[in-house]
């Protein structure tokens, strides 16, 4: 159960308490359910030689409401099994080139690109280009959250599609060694000066 730290100011105004933050071997993790604020070249990252890398900026408390990532893909990495939820989830290209396999069809997206993806959009993104592809996530978190991995020729044809459908993120991802946490390797994040 999520613990709201909440605090009545003698207004009558609430406040949100500060989250701690603890500087771990694999990078700076939020404690707590509070506010915080925290870079993510110092975030703790999620490394995966299948699916790239990520940091979520979650710590001891996953976010109720809604997931953010900044995902980083290499080319030919997909970002995850190719699936659809019952969620809203968007996301904006920050840097590099991917393609989005998206309801059966393929689109190459390049910076400053964006998806909107309405509950049930069945989609994935595979780095692409010659470099690494910079992506931000954000994704509701419904109770309780459905999943739907299809087979599709698409998603298979990128390494990024089940052999047989499933509705079972364990059973869609049960091949794979799981992401190890550490830091930002460098040159992970782009510059986004100039």
């Amino acid at each position: 159960m999520l613990s709201i730290h909440v605090a009545v100011r003698e207004e009558g105004v609430f406040m949100v308490d500060e989250a701690g933050l603890a500087q771990t071997e694999n990078g700076v993790v939020p404690q707590g359910g509070g506010w915080f604020v925290v870079n993510a070249r110092e975030a703790r990252w999620w490394h995966s030689d299948t699916f790239g890398t990520a940091t979520t900026f979650e710590g001891d408390v996953r976010f109720p409401d809604f997931g953010i990532n900044i995902q980083v893909l290499h080319p030919g990495q997909p970002n995850c099994m190719y699936h659809g939820e019952n969620a809203q989830e968007d996301f904006l290209v920050l840097s590099g080139e991917c393609l989005l396999l998206v309801e059966g069809e393929e689109r190459r997206l390049e910076q400053w690109d964006f998806v909107h993806c309405p509950a049930w959009t069945e989609h994935v993104f595979v780095g692409a280009g010659k470099g690494p592809c910079t992506i931000l996530m954000v994704g509701a978190r419904p109770r309780p959250e459905e999943l739907r991995y299809p087979v599709v020729d698409v998603a298979t044809k990128h390494k990024a599609g089940v052999a047989t459908e499933t509705s079972s993120g364990d059973e869609a991802y049960a091949r794979f060694p799981r992401p190890t946490a550490g830091r930002d390797r460098e040159g992970t994040l782009p510059s986004l000066d100039g």
